[in-house]
């Protein structure tokens, strides 16, 4: 009976760009997702942070508790300032109204003049990438008016994804 080996998806082991573009290491991923739980760990508001990394998927998550959305965007504002995040990485993604019990995804600047401005080689690296964002609430959601969001059955959390593309390009980008 033949043995498989385990390929390691990351292809840093092997190559050292893509495109003339530097991969980043398993080393340098994780110390990125360490250092941003460090500093969530510090924003006031919020609790609970956890990390978890698969290298076998590329899934790497952050999830926090915290008291008001506000926190979240400060601890987002921390993470570019300290270039944890990407300088064009939107910060104010999300708003709440305690009156209203209301809590929106705010539209946010797309990138596809950026994207646009790409090589055809660089292009094609976006083609399979997915994006996932699963907001979990303590309450049960009454209503939810953005179709591109699902509803759990337990009607506490909502999930959002897609195509990476989707959300560059504006397709997936509307608040609602």
């Amino acid at each position: 009976m033949p043995v498989k080996a385990k390929q390691d998806w990351l292809p840093s082991q092997k190559w050292k760009t893509v495109n003339g573009k530097k991969i980043p290491k398993k080393a340098e991923i994780e110390a990125k997702i360490n250092e941003a739980a460090r500093i969530f760990k510090s924003v006031p508001g919020i609790s609970n942070v956890k990390t978890s990394m698969d290298f076998d998927n590329y899934i790497l998550k952050l999830s926090c508790n915290f008291k008001k959305i506000e926190n979240i965007n400060a601890g987002l504002e921390q993470l570019k300032a300290k270039n944890v995040l990407g300088k064009m990485v939107p910060t104010q993604i999300y708003s709440q109204s305690s009156d209203k019990k209301s809590f929106t995804r705010n539209k946010v600047n797309t990138f596809k003049s950026d994207y646009d401005k790409l090589s055809k080689a660089d292009k094609e690296v976006f083609n399979d990438a997915k994006y996932t964002s699963i907001l979990q609430f303590e309450n049960i959601i009454k209503s939810q008016s953005n179709a591109g969001y699902l509803l759990s059955p337990n009607k506490k959390a909502l999930k959002l994804d897609g195509n990476i593309l989707d959300f560059y390009t504006s397709e997936k980008t509307d608040s609602k």
